[in-house]
């Protein structure tokens, strides 16, 4: 993952499966659970592929445990060099740390807030 891509986008709702089930009907993506140990979450899957790592069309999470503070919306991950330096990047320029840093998958990311508002997550890779 080279800084600046976009590299994940996933869905954080108190209802995942049943979000989870609206996106199967309505563009057709299959899904994998994740155990989350007590629940799972989703990997949504373009017909045909199989689960791997981020190799989904996208993640559909329950709001419980760590992603109990996730906003209800479509978040990107855009890959950063280091979430430590890009989180001081953001605060000096006027931003906030929503969530982390914190670690899932073995990489580090939070989700930050720009000046005007805009959530999305940094992720290092």
């Amino acid at each position: 993952m080279s800084p600046g891509n976009v590299v994940w986008h996933d869905l954080t709702v108190d209802n995942a499966t049943e979000v989870r089930d609206f996106y199967s009907h309505v563009v057709g993506w299959e899904h994998a659970p994740i155990d989350m140990k007590g629940y799972d979450d989703y990997v949504m899957l373009v017909p045909g592929t199989e689960p791997g790592d981020m190799s989904g069309a996208t993640g559909i999470c329950h709001a419980r445990g760590s992603n109990a503070d996730m906003p209800p919306q479509w978040m990107i991950y855009i890959s950063v060099a280091s979430v430590k330096d890009a989180i001081d990047h953001a605060i000096r320029l006027g931003g906030d740390v929503v969530t982390g840093p914190r670690s899932a998958g073995g990489k580090q990311f939070a989700v930050i807030k720009d000046p005007a508002g805009a959530v999305f997550a940094i992720i290092e890779g």
